[in-house]
């Protein structure tokens, strides 16, 4: 997600997000398409309950910490996704706050590869708990349709061997939950 200045309206782009069954072959496709990259990141993000949308506080070892707000549908095919994002300068501090003013509602630690493809960004993600994914994000100019980002996704797709089948819908903070075991409540009785 590109950051965009301060008063400036949402940032755009059109995503899709696939699990990857051979990260390494793939990378080598990516890689040898690429502009740019490849450039390795340990994220974390920590997710936070409101009413729309999602929020979420990512963290990264040496750099400063972005706290951001999206709207994107769930759906496996190219979806357009509205984002703001803000640098932190206290992420821990504004971690705990959220957590007690909205809740937490998930979080996800990944390994995430980036390269670019012209105007996309590839993210190769190892996702802790869940295994290797793909994203594209393709970067809308201001007054670009999202037709047009999605024909570019849809076209990467297919020149990297990314199946329909592979698509996702859901966030990977979905997907953790959904994968967790369900709590056990305590027994009552007399």
């Amino acid at each position: 997600m590109a950051a965009r200045g301060p008063g400036a309206g949402p940032s755009r782009n059109v995503e899709i997000k696939a699990r990857v069954a051979d990260p390494a072959a793939l990378e080598r496709r990516v890689a040898a398409m690429a502009d740019r990259g490849p450039e390795t990141l340990a994220q974390t993000d920590t997710f936070f309950r409101v009413p729309g949308g999602r929020l979420k506080l990512r963290e990264r070892a040496g750099a400063p910490a972005e706290l951001i707000f999206y709207r994107r549908p769930d759906t496996p095919d190219p979806a357009l996704s509205r984002f703001h994002r803000v640098a932190v300068a206290d992420g821990r501090a504004l971690r705990a706050l959220l957590g007690r003013a909205l809740g937490a509602a998930g979080r996800v630690s990944k390994r995430r590869v980036v390269y670019h493809v012209g105007r996309t960004r590839v993210h190769l993600d190892d996702v802790r708990g869940l295994g290797h994914f793909m994203e594209l994000e393709v970067v809308l100019a201001p007054r670009e349709t999202p037709a047009a980002g999605a024909r570019e996704a849809r076209r990467l797709m297919r020149t990297l061997g990314i199946a329909g089948d592979a698509l996702v819908a859901e966030a990977y903070v979905d997907l953790l939950g959904a994968a967790a075991p369900p709590r056990r409540r305590p027994l009552t009785g007399a």
